[in-house]
């Protein structure tokens, strides 16, 4: 069975099937003509992006009809024209590297979500190093693109809120440590700290972000003192880096002040405290917006004395004032979304997206915001874009 992987979200519950939807055996999942159901299992699929049969999609339609048109121009013979197939190998292997990412990206989120959800699996460390791996791994090839991803992804889902903060936390800390040259066995640490601070709370972070009301006794009892629980549990099964458990275990506990004098693992839990401040504000919950880039950004920029954080300082520097993956609008009246890192913090490069007139355009439009007339006037809140983005076009655009 020939089958292609569609996008993640290309569909919708609710939305009627023209085609069937299939897992990757080739697993008949839903028939054509069915209405997706709005479940969480059917969300998760679509999430990650299920597949169809290559003969049912409008491509291969489309490259159908256009060859047997060629044909027909040609006074070619019937017989001739009933042997037509499209050349679609190249179009799938294509779209594979387009999606590709995107894809493993969300399966990598698949299984750190199911790794968190239950820590006490006996194969638990093992999993944890692979995935930690992969995950900077994939940072390492293409920063400017990952952070595209995860920031954005960040402001738009509310499902597997635990991992995807993690997977964001995880990365965010490797490019601050680096950028303040702290010693890779330090990085580690943070890195591995930053994926499993939540640890003690199982899934509880995704059951909040799609609570309305506020805290129940028994969810403020469960994130009080989570941190310690969280470093007990890790050393339970084996971990014995204590820059590691103590970075848990204080990530809710430092104060202000500067960073060299402070022990390593309150160093280290500092920087992974702002940087949870920092991810935290730019997803959002049922009960309040994601906020804007430079509002998140200006947020951890001061600590609570109201003076330069140096932690915050040191994220900034590594990620921009305007991070890709977050959104602003220009100089010259158009709107878009930041695609990579420049020079400095205040001038990235953006795809704009909205034109001047306040439609969208056909396709992003890179932006140079060094420029007088495209530089960045206001960063925007993801609620105040009403488009839905195609993050594969845009992760091209960030290579």
């Amino acid at each position: 069975m020939d089958l292609v992987r569609l996008p993640p979200n290309a569909l919708k519950p609710g939305q009627r099937l023209s085609f069937s939807l299939r897992d990757a055996s080739g697993k008949l999942l839903f028939s054509a003509g069915t209405v997706l159901p709005g479940s969480e299992v059917v969300r998760e699929l679509l999430a990650r992006g299920a597949y169809t049969q290559v003969h049912e999609t409008e491509a291969y339609q489309r490259e159908m009809t256009a060859k047997a048109n060629t044909l027909l121009h040609q006074n070619a013979s019937l017989k001739e024209i009933a042997r037509v197939a499209p050349d679609f190998q190249h179009e799938r292997q294509r779209a594979a590297v387009v999606t590709s990412d995107y894809a493993q990206w969300l399966d990598l989120q698949l299984r750190v979500h199911n790794l968190l959800k239950d820590p006490k699996a006996e194969d638990f460390l093992g999993r944890f190093e692979a995935l930690h791996q992969e995950a900077l791994e994939r940072l390492q090839r293409h920063p400017d693109q990952t952070l595209l991803l995860l920031v954005h992804d960040a402001s738009q889902e509310l499902a597997q809120y635990t991992a995807r903060h993690a997977l964001l936390c995880t990365v965010l800390c490797q490019l601050a440590a680096e950028r303040m040259d702290w010693p890779m066995e330090m990085i580690g640490a943070l890195t591995r700290a930053a994926l499993s601070m939540n640890l003690a709370l199982g899934l509880l972070q995704d059951r909040l972000a799609q609570q309305r009301e506020g805290l129940s006794p028994e969810q403020a009892r469960q994130l009080a003192g989570h941190g310690d629980r969280a470093a007990a549990l890790l050393q339970s099964m084996g971990v014995s880096d204590l820059n590691w458990l103590n970075s848990v275990r204080l990530h809710h506990d430092t104060g202000p002040g500067p960073l060299t004098e402070r022990a390593w693992p309150e160093r280290l839990a500092r920087l992974l405290q702002r940087i949870d401040v920092f991810a935290a504000r730019l997803s959002p919950r049922i009960a309040r917006k994601a906020q804007a880039g430079a509002q998140a950004s200006r947020a951890i920029f001061l600590d609570e004395r109201k003076q330069q954080d140096e932690a915050g300082a040191a994220l900034i520097k590594a990620v921009g004032l305007y991070p890709p993956g977050t959104l602003v609008r220009l100089a010259n009246g158009e709107e878009g979304v930041v695609i990579k890192r420049g020079a400095s913090a205040t001038e990235p490069l953006v795809a704009a997206l909205i034109g001047k007139s306040g439609n969208p355009l056909t396709e992003p439009v890179p932006r140079d915001t060094r420029l007088a007339s495209q530089a960045i006037s206001q960063s925007l809140a993801p609620h105040e874009l009403r488009l839905r983005l195609s993050i594969e076009k845009l992760m091209r655009l960030a290579v």
